[in-house]
């Protein structure tokens, strides 16, 4: 359910930028540019959705919807594309979430850290309802992040737009027909999720960005009983590969009910593909 790309002007600067800014890259065998990708996915019998975050506003650089549509149709197969915006563009968002939609785009993600942006605020919600008005379902980051962990100020990052409560809860309630992926364990605010997952219909959460070995025991509790339809695979690529995330996976004490539903069954039901019945693994 999470994969990054770069396209744009990010393209042209490459990972090796991010990386050095601090961000971790753990590849494995496999690269890191989209064609990489597609075969990583495809050795491993698996799809992944792919995007981009536009925060041009805070850093300047620009990024392509466009090219993460046209990776998508190059391998229909393996990719499922998601746009972004940058909310500080306003109209200009608004319309370039329609453009999303009119490309064959799947759904919208937000990084509120790097973007650096309230979700809570109205000014942003005319870009909402044109999310909701299209039926696209939108990502928020939750959480810490690794963008610039460790650096001196964290680059001037805060962390507080990235709390499931007050931010999430609140847009869940106040938008419930916008379908809403919390990315990644919210460590350090991991039960907060797990309590708007509980109470908001409307809200998911995928399980990248974190080895599964550090998730927190009581995010793997609630994924094996209460939430475990509302919990979707993940990796956070290029910051791991699928390979690391299920030999940890497997490890964990979860149910052999459950194991199927968050590795497809849960997602594909979530993004309307048709996927067999599912199996309790052996």
């Amino acid at each position: 359910m999470h994969a990054h790309i770069q396209t744009g002007e990010r393209a042209k600067q490459g990972w090796g930028q991010i990386a050095k800014a601090g961000l971790p890259m753990n590849t494995g065998k496999w690269r890191s540019d989209p064609d990489g990708m597609a075969e990583m996915y495809q050795a491993n019998q698996m799809m992944a959705v792919i995007f981009d975050v536009d925060g041009e506003t805070r850093s300047g650089v620009k990024m392509d919807n466009g090219e993460t549509a046209a990776w998508m149709k190059k391998y229909p197969e393996t990719f499922i594309g998601f746009g972004s915006v940058d909310p500080w563009k306003g109209k200009i968002a608004e319309i370039e979430v329609q453009r999303c939609a009119d490309m064959g785009l799947r759904g919208m993600k937000f990084q509120q850290a790097a973007q650096g942006f309230n979700p809570n605020e109205e000014r942003f919600f005319p870009i909402y309802e044109r999310i909701v008005a299209l039926k696209l379902p939108v990502i928020f980051h939750t959480g810490t992040t690794a963008v610039a962990a460790g650096s001196p100020g964290g680059k001037g990052i805060t962390l507080e737009y990235c709390k499931p409560i007050p931010y999430i809860d609140n847009l869940a309630a106040w938008f419930p027909e916008m379908r809403i992926i919390m990315a990644h364990p919210s460590w350090p605010w991991h039960d907060d999720q797990l309590a708007v997952l509980r109470h908001k219909g409307n809200t998911y959460m995928d399980l990248s960005g974190w080895a599964p070995k550090y998730w927190p025991q009581s995010t793997v509790h609630n994924i094996n009983t209460l939430v475990q339809d509302k919990a979707f695979f993940g990796t956070d690529f290029p910051m791991m590969t699928p390979e690391r995330w299920l030999e940890e996976f497997a490890q964990l004490p979860l149910k052999d009910t459950v194991r199927p539903k968050i590795l497809l069954h849960n997602a594909a039901k979530f993004l309307d593909i048709e996927v067999p019945a599912a199996q309790p693994t052996s």
